[in-house]
């Protein structure tokens, strides 16, 4: 009996023990990750929604323009760093960091699709405060979608870059997924699996294999801006990925796609395999335009900006 206690009271130190050497560890990677202050931040750029502040910049003059940035691990508003400026000197350009994300505030909680579609409605209304023309990135084009037919007062024409599969956004949480999840979130240990999953090396492995299609192309500062976006809010900044591949953000956008009468255009990149999601899409909704951009993959707007922007120019 004396024995088996000693073996727990044992067992307690040394979890114990390794639960604050990974704690410390964890809290170290995430201060390194954010020395080389990629993401600037002004204190006045904040908006103060009712789950969160959510970080935004605003620039230029003229019809109101939203960028909404994809939701990969480290994802922000510096998606669309290439291009900003140069849309700012015809539009008055909003770039949002989506709560969960960059600069925005990061909370403990479930990040769903009918989150991000309230807090686009909501932002429009409270900080732009007049009809807005939007461009979305990836996961985010389903946000903004739904939020076309929730708004339609608010919400002009729709630019959609690399949108995802309509099959895929129909992919709902089993036992596997919620099980991931919940894993992730786990504290500490949770945590430095996801420190594993959004290291440096991975981060850049993932623009290389998959976002750009020259791998030799692919800037320092754009990994350099993931990599720290993914660290920000410490353990907090970890619930949002887990939401992600545990498709919580999934929702079928069929009938609200057939419904709205948005001007819609989707760009890809021409190496994006993206075909299928066209013909997805236009098959529900027949007025939907679309074009790609020769020599580029998920982020032609990052990889070719100035053929980028000529699509801008055709569509607004």
């Amino acid at each position: 009996m004396k024995k088996s206690k000693h073996k727990i009271l044992t067992l307690s130190v040394l979890m114990g023990s390794a639960a604050v050497i990974i704690h410390a560890a964890n809290k170290f990677i995430a201060t390194a990750a954010q020395l080389k202050e990629m993401l600037s931040i002004s204190s006045k750029n904040f908006y103060n929604w009712r789950f969160g502040k959510v970080y935004y910049t605003k620039k230029g003059k003229g019809t109101p323009l939203l960028l909404i940035h994809d939701m990969l691990p480290g994802a922000s508003g510096y998606e669309w760093n290439r291009i900003e400026n140069e849309l700012a000197t015809e539009y008055t350009v909003y770039t949002v960091d989506l709560l969960g994300c960059g600069r925005s505030d990061k909370s403990g909680i479930t990040y769903t699709n009918f989150l991000y579609v309230q807090l686009i409605s909501d932002f429009v209304k409270d900080v732009i405060k007049e009809k807005t023309d939007m461009i979305a990135s990836g996961m985010s084009c389903s946000f903004a979608i739904m939020s076309c037919l929730n708004e339609k007062e608010y919400l002009g024409k729709l630019m959609l870059v690399n949108p995802p599969s309509l099959k895929s956004l129909q992919k709902i949480p089993q036992k596997k997924e919620k099980l991931l999840k919940l894993a992730l979130e786990i504290p500490v240990f949770g945590t430095l699996v996801y420190h594993m999953l959004v290291s440096y090396e991975n981060t850049k492995n993932l623009f290389i294999e998959k976002m750009y299609y020259n791998p030799f192309h692919v800037p320092n500062d754009v990994i350099d801006a993931y990599y720290e976006s993914a660290h920000k809010g410490g353990c907090y900044a970890k619930f949002m990925y887990a939401s992600l591949i545990g498709n919580y953000m999934n929702i079928s956008i069929n009938h609200a796609l057939a419904s709205i009468d948005n001007c819609l255009y989707i760009v890809t990149g021409d190496e994006n395999n993206s075909d299928f999601v066209i013909d997805e899409y236009t098959q529900i909704n027949p007025a939907i335009e679309a074009s790609k951009i020769n020599k580029t993959k998920h982020f032609p707007h990052l990889e070719d900006p100035e053929h980028f922007l000529e699509q801008v120019s055709i569509f607004f």
